[in-house]
């Protein structure tokens, strides 16, 4: 692994690398509350075929971490890795969890950057928003999303060495893989960037989450331009209590060139709690 600063819209941004950089290019993009050395466990298992790049996004460990809600707007997300591919496109890009988000937000509006979609266990933005306005079980287990986007959150979820953001995770998903050094390495990311900007990713999405039993009008969106033209590979943890089957009900309707493969015993983290497998399931569909 080879650790880098690159400027990316004059801010610095850590990158991390594996593989021959003379390889086709895989853009990783961790979720909340990791950082670029989460794909650690992955990104080895493919770099035989790729040069795997994994930035620390914006807000995220020794990257650029504004303190106002309006720097994290999808927009402001996309806009960095749009940078961060410059002229080196078309790559592969690789979303989990928020950084699905950045991923389908790339393939959806930056297309020519784009030559194939991966997502494990992450969402497009149409789907998942239809289920959190729907009242039913997704907007129930969406109810962490009010909490994080509360003011204070994060000193809360700081406190007492990060006692609070560990528990926040641990009380209905496998965390058994986020131990010894990998603990160290995360909690170490956490205090390099603080907890607020990550959060801020939330208090910036425009996405609404209904109260459990009270359905909500779905917002206006832009359907037609919300569509990924090139083939699109989703991965999915079949344990997830986070994001449900219905936050990608409908996916087809939006990426035509798409297949499914669900991955048992694996929860939301099934990046780390099953790589060999992932890895294998993504060679076959290169295959």
């Amino acid at each position: 692994m080879r650790v880098e600063t690159r400027r990316l819209w004059g801010q610095d941004f850590v990158i991390r690398s594996w593989g021959d950089p003379g390889l086709p290019k895989m853009l990783m993009l961790h979720g909340f509350p990791e950082y670029g050395g989460a794909w650690g466990d992955l990104a080895p298992l493919l770099a035989d075929r790729f040069h795997c790049i994994a930035p620390d996004q914006r807000g995220y460990g020794g990257s650029y971490a504004p303190d106002e809600v309006g720097a994290y707007a999808t927009s402001q997300l996309v806009g960095d890795m749009v940078a961060l591919i410059g002229d080196g496109g078309p790559v592969t890009v690789f979303g989990h969890d928020w950084g699905a988000a950045v991923a389908y937000g790339l393939a959806m509006f930056q297309p020519h950057l784009v030559d194939r979609l991966i997502v494990a266990n992450g969402v497009h933005p149409v789907p998942f928003q239809r289920a959190m306005a729907s009242g039913g079980a997704q907007s129930a287990a969406s109810q962490y999303i009010n909490y994080l986007r509360q003011p204070g959150s994060e000193d809360a979820l700081a406190a007492d060495d990060f006692a609070g953001m560990l528990g926040f995770f641990s009380a209905k998903m496998d965390m058994s893989w986020l131990s010894g050094s990998r603990l160290d390495g995360q909690k170490a990311a956490w205090r390099q960037s603080g907890l607020r900007g990550m959060i801020n990713w939330y208090r910036a999405s425009p996405l609404v989450v209904a109260d459990p039993g009270a359905p909500v009008p779905m917002p206006d969106l832009p359907l037609d331009k919300l569509r990924v033209r090139c083939p699109h590979l989703l991965i999915w943890g079949e344990d997830d209590k986070a994001l449900l089957p219905s936050s990608t009900e409908g996916l087809e309707e939006f990426a035509p060139d798409l297949k499914r493969a669900c991955i048992s015993g694996a929860d939301h983290w099934v990046l780390h709690q099953k790589p060999q497998e992932v890895a294998g399931i993504i060679h076959d569909w290169l295959a």
